[in-house]
């Protein structure tokens, strides 16, 4: 456990009922029920109780968004890592994450077979799709001993009966690559790549490396390689239930079981070719050979179990949301409960302990901070403790655990095309793309792969995988479709120089704008406040390098006294509005108000609920001017906005109007400004300056 000493686990520990669960499990076993949990305990109390016994544990869900969170719950509660096994949602070997979901499940399938499991949690859905049997696991496993004998070419043919693809480097689970006397394997039971080093035919070093930066992480005395392709169809005895993986001691619970059933048997049936599941009758009966743990989150009864453990956990009374009332509700429970505060970083835990002694001047020694992620809160009554996870107590959504993914190199856009698509070349102009081919350059002997380019006239042109850069996808307007360009014609120059000339235009009056401001004097905002440390530090995911790298030039820009100005792309995920946000603090922490423009009413609330639900713990004030706003709660907004009662002010094309003023505007966020017509933009120009 995180800390063997911590208040709820010693009160489940000592709890009368969890003991005689305990003593139930040691000496006689079977199936066992237990009763009236409710959020997080049921995985609360399957940890402490794995670590009771001391024995594997398989937990069954019915759902997999429950099987995430079950795992994020279990880990927390538990301090180590737990394993998942995903399923398809699709048949087996269809679909885009495919791959992925083989890679992950053949990688625990491994783990399994070498190493006694502790706690594993697998939906339904799951458990249904067969995975290799550890028979075929092992006629499919090679094993590879530093200081050994081993011809390269032999490996070399291995791999590519097996499937794997050959490349001048490997990039995703499934390839490899041979350099001399050095083959990379990208092994799909395996997180990381292999480096086989040889010497004649002697194996002399088998090292780990980062499949970007292609540097060793690790060295290997001992190798297994196992390689099923993704798109290998299991049948006869090489398909076998997860169960196989599991040693007779394994506890199995399931929670709610008619769930579980139920849903099994919808699966089963939905599928037009159930052939390539387990029949949901024979896993359940393969599953009666292991100790059961059956629980029911409400109510006294499970199924017909006869031995059932009631636990008395109730349901928490729900948070205002606002900090001041849910900072006064929680200290008000510490004085008669014990009460554990689940936080998922370090700033949510410290903005929490700082709102608390602001409060109530001391943390009150009943309550307990703790970094980690829970889903649900609960009561266990017995000892009147509480368990509470951090965003349920401001009404916020809660997080998730950023599994690892495979690391790969960024995928040219080229690679996107289908035959038919419209086509761009940098020096020819518009073409349609009719597929790859490989040829034979002249007077050499090197197959090589080329892309075929039809133009205007049928002609046709083959440019080389190597001059990938010199084409793109076509990214028309409005649904127009462009004629192709002709070879060797004047039209597509003319075009170039057209649009040559309309950029240098834009450059001169984006130019101008920018000595405009230049020679205005503009706000200095001061370096970061321990608000802004915090606040930061509470977001829910880990910065990627290249979103803390525009952070900090995003307050660089804020901390000049000269206006700032700066654009920020990225895909739909990578945390643009998070940054945004960031800005916003702190502008509005030194006392000046925010407007975030927006094209759509949607987007509007949306962004509204998210920055929200982020500066929920902060007395900032934040509203939405939208048409889902009647006119008197957009002239009330209007109106406090004007007097500077308002922060943060979010909204359509409304903010534009000339009725809409504030009384201290330090920045203004626009949020796809490409989606914008030209009077707005007129608009932007007047503001920016």
């Amino acid at each position: 456990m995180i800390d063997v000493q911590m208040m709820v686990v010693r009160q489940i520990t000592n709890d009368e009922t969890f003991r005689r669960l305990v003593d139930r499990f040691r000496s006689t076993g079977g199936v066992v029920g237990v009763s009236g949990l409710w959020g997080s305990s049921a995985p609360l109390l399957c940890g402490v109780l794995a670590d009771a016994l001391k024995r594997p544990l398989l937990y069954i869900t019915a759902h997999l968004d429950e099987a995430d969170e079950i795992l994020d719950d279990l880990e927390t509660f538990t301090g180590r890592s737990c394993a998942l096994l995903p399923a398809w949602e699709a048949l087996p070997g269809e679909g885009s994450s495919s791959g992925e979901i083989h890679d992950e499940r053949l990688q625990l399938c491994s783990l399994l077979q070498s190493e006694a499991p502790e706690i594993v949690v697998a939906p339904i859905q799951a458990l249904l799709q067969p995975v290799p049997s550890p028979a075929a696991l092992e006629d499919n496993t090679l094993r590879l001993n530093v200081g050994t004998r081993r011809e390269p070419d032999d490996i070399v043919a291995w791999l590519v009966g097996r499937g794997f693809e050959r490349l001048e480097r490997v990039e995703a689970p499934g390839d490899f690559a041979q350099r001399g006397d050095i083959i990379d394997v990208y092994a799909p039971d395996r997180r990381d790549p292999v480096r086989l080093e040889f010497l004649d035919d002697t194996l002399d070093a088998v090292r780990t490396f980062d499949v970007v930066t292609q540097r060793s992480t690790g060295n290997i005395k001992n190798l297994a390689l196992t390689a099923l392709p993704h798109r290998h169809r299991l049948s006869g005895s090489e398909a076998a239930p997860f169960l196989e993986y599991f040693p007779p001691q394994t506890v199995v619970v399931i929670d709610r079981p008619s769930d579980v059933q139920e849903m099994g048997v919808t699966f089963w049936n939905r599928l037009d070719q159930p052939d390539r599941l387990i029949d949901p009758a024979s896993l359940l009966r393969r599953i009666a050979d292991y100790d059961q743990l059956h629980i029911t989150r409400i109510g006294s009864a499970v199924g017909a179990v006869a031995d059932v453990f009631h636990f008395d956990v109730q349901s928490l009374v729900r948070f205002e949301g606002k900090a001041e009332s849910a900072v006064r509700d929680l200290c008000h429970a510490a004085a008669d409960h014990s009460i554990v505060v689940y936080c998922s970083n370090e700033g949510e835990r410290a903005r929490l302990q700082e709102l608390i002694v602001g409060h109530a001047g001391q943390l009150p020694e009943g309550l307990e901070l703790i970094i980690g992620l829970i889903h649900h809160g609960f009561e266990w009554r017995p000892g009147s403790a509480i368990v509470v996870p951090h965003h349920e107590i401001f009404n916020r959504k809660p997080g998730r655990k950023l599994r690892r993914a495979h690391a790969s190199r960024p995928i040219e856009s080229v690679l996107d095309l289908v035959p038919g698509d419209l086509i761009v070349h940098v020096n020819h102009g518009i073409a349609r793309y009719l597929g790859m081919k490989t040829m034979r350059k002249t007077g050499s002997n090197k197959v090589e792969e080329f892309l075929s380019l039809q133009f205007a006239d049928k002609a046709v042109i083959h440019v080389t995988t190597y001059q990938i850069d010199l084409i793109q996808k076509y990214i028309g307007a409005g649904g127009i479709k462009p004629s192709l360009s002709k070879l060797g014609g004047t039209r597509w120059r003319k075009t170039k120089d057209r649009v040559e000339d309309a950029v240098s235009e834009l450059a001169e009056s984006l130019l101008r704008i920018q000595i405009e401001r230049d020679q205005s004097e503009g706000v200095g905002y001061p370096p970061d406040t321990q608000w802004q440390h915090e606040f930061e530090e509470s977001f829910m995911y880990e910065d990627t390098e290249d979103q803390a790298l525009v952070s900090a030039q995003i307050k660089d820009d804020l901390m000049r006294p000269r206006s700032m100005d700066r654009l920020v792309c990225g895909d739909v995920g990578y945390g643009k509005t998070e940054l945004a946000i960031r800005a916003a603090f702190k502008v509005v922490e030194y006392g000046k108000q925010v407007a975030v423009l927006v094209p759509t009413t949607v987007l509007a609330e949306q962004h509204h609920r998210t920055f929200t639900e982020r500066l929920a713990e902060y007395p900032f004030i934040i509203g939405c001017l939208s048409r889902f706003k009647s006119p008197a709660e957009q002239k009330k907004l209007i109106e406090k906005a004007k007097k500077g009662q308002i922060d943060i002010l979010i909204g359509t094309h409304r903010l534009l109007s000339k009725d809409v003023g504030f009384a201290d505007l330090g920045l203004v966020v626009v949020d796809e400004e490409q989606r914008f017509g030209v009077e707005h933009k007129e608009r932007l120009k007047r503001i920016r300056s």
